[in-house]
């Protein structure tokens, strides 16, 4: 980003972003706790909560728990007595969000399932439909995970899927990486799915945003 853009962003993060108590403290808490600094910037979890609560999401799935951050963001934009199941590979940073969400006050709207997201979709298949899917985990998954999230979301349902910028890699035709070329693919199908109508949100590492038509 050039500053000006910086700028810019941290602009938008000030005006509706603002991050009480339990943000902050997440944050803090995910490096303290040893966990990977990946999780998503104020401005995109903002982002995150304004597409849960303008499609009216009452259920939520995150692929990808980390910490708890994103999935506060989440938890927050959904429907009085709504809900979101969060999926997580390692029970180690499980424990940490589940801590995360007491914190927030979210313990009750927030179930944290931990496994692999391949077998606990399928699992989760019996639970759908899901208004919302954030898709934030092991890249080369990505795929699976979005044939999941069409076959589980109504009409008017969301699919927000992060790093679509491939961390810029996205425009870097040399760049054969696995994971560059999956997100490559998957923005190309999104974009031409005559069942979505679909766009990136450019904040952070982008995030490709879907929404079911048909």
């Amino acid at each position: 980003m050039t500053a000006n853009m910086d700028k810019l962003s941290q602009y938008i993060s000030d005006l509706f972003a603002l991050q009480d108590k339990a943000l902050i403290q997440t944050r803090e808490n995910i490096t303290k706790e040893g966990l990977p600094a990946i999780h998503i910037t104020p401005e995109e979890g903002r982002f995150l909560q304004f597409l849960v609560r303008a499609c009216g999401a009452e259920k939520a799935v995150e692929i990808g728990t980390l910490g708890g951050y994103s999935g506060i963001w989440i938890a927050r934009g959904l429907l009085p007595g709504g809900k979101l199941i969060t999926l997580e590979i390692k029970e180690r940073n499980a424990q940490v969000a589940r801590e995360h969400f007491v914190l927030a006050g979210l313990s009750s709207q927030v179930e944290v399932r931990v496994g692999d997201a391949h077998t606990t979709l399928r699992q989760l298949s019996s639970e759908a439909p899901f208004d919302f899917v954030f898709i934030d985990a092991d890249k080369p998954g990505y795929s699976d995970y979005f044939d999941w999230a069409m076959e589980n979301t109504p009409l008017g349902g969301v699919i927000a899927t992060h790093n679509a910028f491939g961390f810029g890699a996205i425009v870097d035709d040399a760049d054969t990486i696995i994971n560059t070329q999956v997100m490559r693919s998957l923005n190309q199908r999104a974009a031409h799915d005559p069942r979505l109508i679909s766009t990136i949100y450019p904040a952070g590492d982008g995030t490709l945003v879907s929404v079911k038509i048909a």
